[in-house]
């Protein structure tokens, strides 16, 4: 074994000896190390080296070339023609001409949701994670996509399908399955367990040894695995590895932070399911030096950023924060929240990154929120969301009450006014909203219905008789691309506008996911940071009028050089740093630049 090997090893033992430090184990740590490396191609049977890489820490493997959709495989679909017996092609053949046809110069990944078959949640109970769902493709789809776009795939390791074979064998009490599952007792004190749901959270479940009471932090259908069973690990690195295989470079691991149970306490973020983190960002960057981890944890801002680590967890956390904080600040006509926020954040080691998005498949996420808006703010908020046809999904709080957990909306139809009620700025706060994330620290993440504009959608919601459903519609790609060629469609300005914006974004370096950030100290019906290149030759001043009113901008305020030229690279309108004040208009966003040709 080489040198590289034996470190590998080394380290792989050190991260399972403090994960399994209460665990009593039926084999040696060495030998769990052991199957761990081989699972994920890094030894043969012979103990051989193979492709192993020692990876370079705190290296950027982004820029501000990188923007990430996020998709449902079938979010577009063909339909066959009435009375027609013609085949059509599968949804992610669709799904792929789509991106080539109206994202190939602007986006470079993507994150197709969960394709595997599955039995309810949308994707989130797999029932097995080797094979593509057949209605979607196959996996020579999915390869097909990754060798145009960067390939980013849900890790689902929190829970599975309770329709899964291993779930099945855990009813019989068969292997493997039969302690793949993490059951409690009903003695155990549950109280101080943190929930993200209303159900019960132990699922009675009759089993060929008796009845056992099975862990289910999110749904009676979505059983949680028992991470104290090295072999469910064992499991999850050969699952990465296939992964791989087929061409994923980043991993977005769903649900992470509920990983790890001790009854008794909060069962989540426990320090063993960091290790874990730590453990498998270990094995995939010896395995591909290319490949990254996202760690999807909708908790308190506070809670979200320890994912980091010391650069050695999550190359990347959703800033989970933002999208609440966002859409307040829009609806409220007041930057202060979202300023104060913004000037907490630390900026990101080299070798991390923010993942910041304002939408997604799931809901706005509230207790991302908690610490950050008051009450009465939230409560704002939701009643705003209710009142543009949205729906609140609860959970369970403190001494059993429910509390506001998200919001579900299409993130436009949350836009079309503010607490005084709807209005004519729709398009131009929607787009604001999306200028203010796309100049950012961080790599942005947008998704497929905002980029197109897609409204709330009533009828899926009465048909699956889910909240989240609202915000998942399944365009027929005839429709979509009528309705995107036709110049006057509410999708098509939005299409052209949030293109425009990704087009400029990826040609200035001030906007590398690690360039410096500031926030700008202006009044509250303005939001605005300052973002300066890496090599300090770009500063971009990023300014937006959050209310409905026209602002004024003092740009003392801001102190512009006098001695340089200024553009807006949104208008490409030059600024004279000599003039004392500048007006936007409702919604308008400036990026000012000293050097707007950044190449």
């Amino acid at each position: 074994m080489s040198d590289v090997a034996s470190l590998l090893k080394d380290r792989l033992i050190h991260q399972l000896a403090f994960i399994y430090a209460d665990v009593s184990l039926d084999d040696p740590l060495p030998t769990i190390a052991e199957r761990l490396m081989a699972s994920m191609g890094l030894a043969d049977t012979e103990g051989d080296d193979c492709n192993i890489t020692a990876p370079c820490p705190h290296t950027n493997l982004w820029s501000e070339q990188d923007v990430i959709l996020i998709t449902y495989g079938d979010s577009i679909y063909q339909q066959a023609a009435h009375g027609s017996d013609d085949s059509v092609p599968a949804p992610l053949q669709t799904l792929h001409g789509f991106l080539k046809r109206y994202c190939s110069h602007t986006i470079n990944h993507v994150h197709i949701l969960p394709f595997f078959p599955y039995s309810s949640d949308d994707g989130f109970s797999v029932i097995d994670y080797s094979t593509v769902n057949e209605a979607l493709g196959t996996w020579d789809d999915i390869e097909a996509i990754s060798e145009d776009f960067g390939l980013m795939v849900d890790l689902v390791i929190n829970h599975c399908s309770a329709r899964s074979a291993w779930f099945m064998q855990f009813v019989e009490q068969k292997s493997p399955g039969k302690d793949f599952f993490f059951t409690a007792e009903l003695t155990d004190d549950i109280s101080e367990v943190v929930r993200p749901r209303t159900s019960p959270l132990l699922r009675e479940t009759t089993t060929a040894t008796g009845v056992k009471e099975v862990w289910c932090t999110f749904s009676h259908d979505q059983v949680d695995f028992d991470f104290r069973n090295p072999e469910v690990l064992i499991a999850f690195a050969n699952i990465i590895r296939l992964y791989l295989d087929k061409g994923t470079r980043i991993f977005r691991l769903d649900a992470i932070a509920f990983l790890w149970k001790i009854p008794g306490t909060s069962c989540i973020n426990l320090p063993q399911t960091h290790e874990v983190v730590r453990l498998l960002r270990t094995l995939i960057e010896h395995a591909d030096p290319n490949a990254l981890i996202i760690t999807e944890t909708n908790i308190p801002n506070r809670e979200n950023l320890t994912y980091f680590g010391n650069a050695n967890e999550a190359h990347a956390i959703y800033n989970f924060s933002l999208p609440p904080l966002l859409v307040n600040t829009l609806l409220s006509g007041s930057s202060q929240y979202l300023k104060n926020w913004l000037m907490s954040m630390p900026p990101a080691q080299n070798g991390t990154f923010y993942f910041n998005f304002i939408a997604s498949h799931d809901g706005i996420g509230l207790r991302p929120a908690e610490g950050l808006l008051s009450d009465t703010e939230i409560n704002d908020l939701v009643n705003c969301i209710l009142k543009f046809g949205g729906r609140v999904g609860w959970r369970t709080g403190d001494n059993g009450k429910q509390k506001p957990y998200e919001l579900n909306i299409a993130l436009i139809d949350a836009l079309k006014g503010t607490l005084k009620g709807e209005d004519q700025w729709q398009i131009e706060r929607f787009i604001c909203a999306h200028a203010i994330m796309f100049g950012l620290e961080g790599v942005p993440g947008i998704y497929i219905h905002s980029l197109i504009g897609t409204t709330n959608d009533e009828e899926r919601v009465v048909h699956t008789g889910q909240n989240r459903s609202i915000n998942r519609h399944r365009w027929i790609d005839t429709a979509l691309i009528k309705e995107l060629d036709d110049v006057h469609s509410l999708h098509h300005q939005v299409l052209t506008q949030i293109t425009q914006l990704l087009h400029i974004r990826k040609a200035q370096r001030a906007f590398h996911p690690n360039a410096t950030q500031f926030t700008l100290q202006l009044r509250n019906e303005l939001f605005g940071y300052w973002r300066q290149s890496i090599d300090r030759k770009q500063s971009i001043f990023c300014i937006s009028n959050i209310t409905d009113e026209p602002q004024t901008l003092h740009l003392s305020d801001i102190n512009l050089i006098g001695t340089e030229q200024w553009t807006d690279l949104i208008s490409q309108n030059q600024i004279d740093a000599e003039e004392l004040e500048h007006t936007l208009q409702p919604y308008q966003t400036l990026w000012l630049t000293n050097q707007f040709d950044a190449d």
